[in-house]
């Protein structure tokens, strides 16, 4: 029963973010957990220079909702992924293959998959659609 681990701002929530953690809940297996990181508005301001269309607590609530998710947790820095593939046993590491490469460090700790993204879906580019 592994712990897998992923991590996202999923703001305007799509059909590649749920692609994304129906993937990594694959990997846990039935008995296995997963475990979401959800960016925090601060950390997307202070560390991203990005702005979202969604407040983290909404976000945080419809991947919680999701049936392929176990539990979420915020992302407050970039420097917490080790300390979090610590503190709750993580076994494999989950990101989209856009960040491949970028988490190979936690090699030493756990399992690193990069999984592809789905063609032709950015919440980036669907915010900067709307919002010009």
């Amino acid at each position: 029963m592994p712990n897998v681990l992923t991590y996202g701002t999923f703001d305007l929530f799509h059909i590649g973010h749920l692609r994304l953690l129906e993937r990594a809940k694959a990997l846990a297996g039935a008995d296995g957990k997963l475990i979401v990181a959800v960016s925090t508005d601060e950390f997307n301001w202070n560390a991203k220079q990005k702005k979202c269309a969604i407040p983290y607590e909404e976000r945080a609530a419809i991947v919680a909702a999701l049936r392929c998710v176990d539990k979420v947790i915020p992302e407050e820095c970039w420097e917490q992924k080790t300390q979090d593939v610590e503190k709750y046993n993580v076994d494999i590491f989950v990101m989209g293959n856009d960040w491949e490469g970028k988490f190979d460090f936690l090699q030493s700790q756990c399992e690193v998959v990069y999984h592809p993204r789905t063609e032709g879906i950015s919440s980036t580019k669907s915010n900067t659609d709307l919002h010009g």
